[in-house]
C-alpha cells in the first residue's frame, strides 16, 4: 500500500519493537508521567487498525527505524472525525542516516488522511531541534496553525507511573 515510501502499516507482531520505540520516545519527550499500559493500548488497537494505524519504517521482523502513530477521533466541539498524529519518532540510530525518515512519515500521514478523507492534525511538542523540525513540517504541511505552550512542565521530564 505504501511501498513507494518504504513505509508499511504496522502489524501485531511489531508490538514489542514499537513499545521499545514508544518508551524511548516517552523518555525523551514526555512532560507528564507516561503510562506503559496506556501506550500499549493505543498502539495495539492501531496495529489492528481500530480507529488508527501505525506507519512503520522497517521490515516485518526486522529493526524498526521509525514510526508514526495515527488515531481517529473527534475534536471536543464536533462529531466529525479527524486524523490525529499521536507521535512521530525516529530511532536515534537512524536520525542522521540519509533517506528522510521523518519526511517520509509525514508523507505517510498525509496519504492516510487523504485516503480517509479526514483532516490531519499534527504538531511538534519538543524543543530539541525545534527550528529544523518546524521547517520540515512547514515544507510538508504549509504554514502552521497555532502554537503549543507548556506552563509548569518541560518536555523530557515525564517518568513512568508507579502501579
Amino acid at each position: 500500500m505504501f511501498d513507494d515510501l518504504n513505509i508499511r502499516a504496522g502489524v501485531p507482531s511489531d508490538i514489542h519493537q514499537l513499545m521499545d520505540l514508544a518508551m524511548n520516545a516517552s523518555k525523551e519527550l514526555a512532560f507528564v508521567n507516561y503510562d506503559p499500559e496506556k501506550i500499549l493500548a493505543e498502539i495495539w488497537s492501531a496495529l489492528h487498525q481500530e480507529n488508527g494505524i501505525v506507519g512503520v519504517i522497517g521490515p516485518v521482523g526486522g529493526q524498526i527505524e521509525g514510526a508514526v502513530l495515527l488515531r481517529t477521533g473527534a475534536m471536543w466541539y464536533s462529531s466529525e472525525k479527524v486524523l490525529e498524529e499521536k507521535g512521530i519518532f525516529i530511532h536515534p540510530d537512524f536520525r542522521s542516516v540519509k533517506g528522510g525518515r521523518a519526511r517520509r512519515l509525514c508523507e505517510f500521514s498525509k496519504r492516510v488522511a487523504d485516503q480517509l478523507e479526514m483532516p490531519l492534525i499534527i504538531g511538534i511538542l519538543s524543543n530539541d531541534r525545534l527550528e529544523a523540525k518546524a521547517r520540515l513540517y512547514e515544507r510538508q504541511f504549509g504554514k502552521p496553525s497555532g502554537t503549543f505552550f507548556l506552563y509548569g512542565a518541560t518536555p523530557g521530564t515525564g517518568s513512568v507511573k508507579e502501579h
